[in-house]
């Protein structure tokens, strides 16, 4: 009864918080539990955001806040507009930017209406409709708010009814405007193997510009989502932050603008590069969602609101459950047959996985998989290594005991291909350049009906041969070089309209296999987002598995995307103990892509019980809340933990991430998220064979309260370099 009292509560707030300041003006406050988002309409209909941040505990104050909230008059009155037209008389960066029917290339947005409506348990929408005065040129902008966790979904709906078509020049999805003394940006960069580098640096009065023009695997250098602290640097615990990202799998433009007055404006969206769209008239364009939270306690605060909305509303099974898997691709690569991958299930099974992974190079006959140069394309099993198919494979690893998955990457053809040779025309490239690859492949054509129906049919059709196959890792491992159609009659509408694409299949592909476990891979973590992770229930980090760089990449994610959503494979790339590579991978979904005979007998049975460990404590992992306790950024150790909603059991990851002389941790690791008045009992997880753990050797039974304020010392050296602990709650 708790759960519907609560968003009732709030939901009656909500529609009081439509205040009057003075004659004309009106105040519009899209609300979440703690925090709100405030747009003034004044006199003359112009729309601007006036406040970012905590709740007003009296709605009627809102009515209150006035249009100079920026800390000074502007001389145009648009720094702070809710969505910046070009063109007029902003002089700032614009959030939208046309040119009509008949040549004309300003705009000017002002209000028309506003309406708020419930869409769904603790979910309220508002929509504030604008209108150019001249033009029949309209503007929806959409903010849904989850309530009890305090997100913010926006977007925008542009349409017109103009005599002909309108071309859209930039057309972001959000425009926020938030006044501090200070900005401090932490966003982050990488490449294949190296994702997810955080920088943080101050704003000054400027322009600051992230984004991607890759077409694919868009996040491969810059993924689109960051943190914003306001007036002093974010720690965990304290200080305001906005954490943001744009729910977009292609190219994407997130500007940050110091304006004159000294306060922020943000802009997100589709990046304009290359992409200016036409659009006719009584059709409209739906940018995607940019999704943001703000926090006064911190960035710990901002990335749990974001988990529980991503559990809750976004992730495909984000509040159920994941297999746990063994791949082959690190055992064998492309050299196997039938004989070695069904030894390789017994293993699977030996081990206690439930699902074996036959990942890539199992298709193309007339060019057989044989290396990453020939086949893409050609989804017909290479009649050599697998003569009796997919569907055989499926059966033998059903009757030794686990389930069978499969690797595919179907929006890429390689140039060796028959694909290729019959449908030249299915692929991206410009017909007067030399054709140039990423990864020796190229990019299929998504914008084009027929290949989006192709694409379709490679899963579909495996399935449907193979009704219970039970895992798809999806790859794309290749940037869209040479640009260029040749079937969209709109060049300038490929980058967009390629994702659109790629959107219209797995919409289809959920639809059909609604329960499917996807992994959302990308050569790594070249496309984490939740425009695409609203079809896939996990996604994979980075290629590069070895334990200690995994500390920091699943670190930088974990500000962003919850555990269950995040792939940690245990692998023979690092050089660390299989135990420190076990214990990194347990703070997500774990997985094994190694040769389990290859492992001693000590090996073999620390795995094995970390398997049956790990099924005790996934659920807290998964579902709980994340508390980052000591940051591999500032010490000798990373220190994280995870607390079940009940708080009645928590489980506690901590490594060594320098190998210094003493190194480890010195003194008590104060915890979080805990009852204080409850007693907490103290066990280590995963101890390897033939070692002891003095904190199991005599019971370790401390309050809450003790635990919070004075801490508790894992004793992380280099004899321990990894320790798990798990919480339960002692009565």
């Amino acid at each position: 009864m708790l759960r519907l009292v609560v968003p009732l509560l709030i939901l009656l707030s909500l529609t009081m918080s439509v205040g009057w300041s003075a004659p004309g003006d009106i105040h519009i406050a899209i609300e979440t539990k703690r925090t709100a988002l405030v747009i003034l309409v004044d006199k003359d209909q112009n729309p601007t955001v006036v406040h970012v941040g905590p709740k007003l505990d009296r709605a009627d104050e809102y009515a209150k806040i006035s249009g100079n909230g920026k800390r000074g008059e502007d001389y145009t009155g648009l720094y702070n507009s809710a969505y910046t037209p070009a063109g007029s008389r902003n002089l700032l960066e614009p959030a939208i930017q046309v040119t009509h029917a008949d040549g004309n290339p300003s705009l000017d947005l002002r209000y028309v209406r506003h309406e708020r409506k419930p869409v769904g348990e603790g979910i309220v929408e508002t929509t504030v409709f604008l209108k150019d005065p001249q033009y029949p040129f309209e503007v929806e902008l959409h903010y849904k708010a989850y309530l009890l966790e305090d997100v913010i979904e926006q977007w925008s709906v542009i349409r017109h009814t103009e005599k002909n078509s309108v071309v859209l020049h930039k057309y972001a999805s959000a425009n926020l405007y938030i006044p501090a003394q200070h900005y401090y940006l932490t966003h982050f960069h990488g490449d294949w193997a190296q994702e997810m580098n955080p920088v943080e640096e101050p704003l000054t009065e400027g322009l600051k510009v992230l984004d991607t023009k890759l077409g694919t695997r868009a996040d491969l250098f810059q993924p689109p989502s960051f943190l914003v602290a306001l007036n002093q640097p974010a720690e965990e615990d304290k200080g305001e932050v906005v954490a943001g990202t744009l729910a977009w799998s292609g190219n994407y433009q997130i500007a940050f603008e110091v304006d004159p007055l000294h306060n922020l404006r943000l802009m997100a969206g589709i990046n304009p590069y290359a992409s200016a769209y036409t659009l006719a008239p009584g059709k409209e364009f739906a940018t995607p969602a940019f999704l943001y939270t703000y926090s006064n306690t911190g960035k710990g605060t901002a990335s749990r609101n974001l988990h529980r909305w991503a559990r809750k509303f976004r992730i495909p099974q984000g509040e159920g459950n994941r297999l746990t898997l063994l791949n082959n691709w690190e055992a064998t690569y492309f050299d196997f047959n039938e004989e070695k991958l069904t030894e390789l299930f017994k293993d699977g099974k030996k081990l206690g996985v439930d699902l074996f992974l036959l990942d890539d190079g199992w298709f193309g006959n007339k060019y057989p998989r044989n290396n990453d140069r020939a086949a893409l394309g050609d989804w017909q099993e290479n009649v050599k290594k697998l003569p009796h198919g997919l569907g055989y494979l499926v059966k033998q690893a059903e009757e030794a005991g686990i389930k069978f998955g499969i690797w595919v990457e179907p929006e890429m053809v390689s140039p060796k291909s028959e694909l290729y040779e019959k449908h030249a025309d299915w692929v991206l490239k410009l017909p007067n350049r030399q054709e140039y690859y990423f990864r020796n492949q190229l990019v299929l054509d998504l914008t084009n009906p027929k290949v989006q129906d192709f694409v379709y049919g490679v899963v579909d059709d495996i399935m449907t041969k193979n009704p219970t196959l039970s895992y798809i890792k999806w790859d794309c491992n290749a940037v869209i070089y040479n640009a260029f159609s040749a079937t969209n009659p709109n060049p300038s509408h490929l980058y967009v309209d390629y994702v659109r694409g790629l959107y219209k299949v797995m919409e289809r592909l959920r639809t059909k296999y609604p329960a499917l476990p996807m992994m959302l891979c990308s050569g790594g973590g070249g496309r984490v987002d939740y425009g695409a992770l609203r079809y896939f229930t996990e996604f994979w980090p980075s290629d590069n598995t070895d334990g200690l760089e995994r500390v920091f990449i699943q670190w930088n994610y974990s500000y962003f995307f919850p555990a269950i959503a995040t792939c940690n494979h245990v692998t023979d790339w690092g050089k660390q103990p299989i135990k420190f590579r076990t214990d990194v991978a347990m703070m997500g979904k774990i997985g094994y892509d190694i040769v389990v005979s290859k492992l001693d007998e000590k090996e073999l049975e620390f795995s094995q019980q970390a398997l049956k460990t790990y099924d005790q404590i996934k659920d807290v992992v998964w579902h709980g809340d994340l508390f980052r306790l000591v940051s591999p950024y500032e010490a000798d150790l990373a220190s994280l933990m995870y607390v079940n909603d009940a708080k009645d059991k928590a489980v506690w990851f901590s490594y060594l991430i320098k190998n210094r002389y003493r190194a480890g941790s010195v003194a008590p690791i104060r915890l979080k998220g805990l009852d204080p008045a409850r007693n907490y009992a103290i066990r280590e997880l995963n101890v390897y064979p033939g070692t002891k753990s003095a904190i199991n050797a005599t019971p370790q039974v401390y309050s809450g309260n003790y635990l919070m304020t004075i801490g508790f010392n894992p004793t992380v050296d280099t004899r321990r370099t990894s320790v798990v602990l798990e919480l339960s709650e002692s009565k």
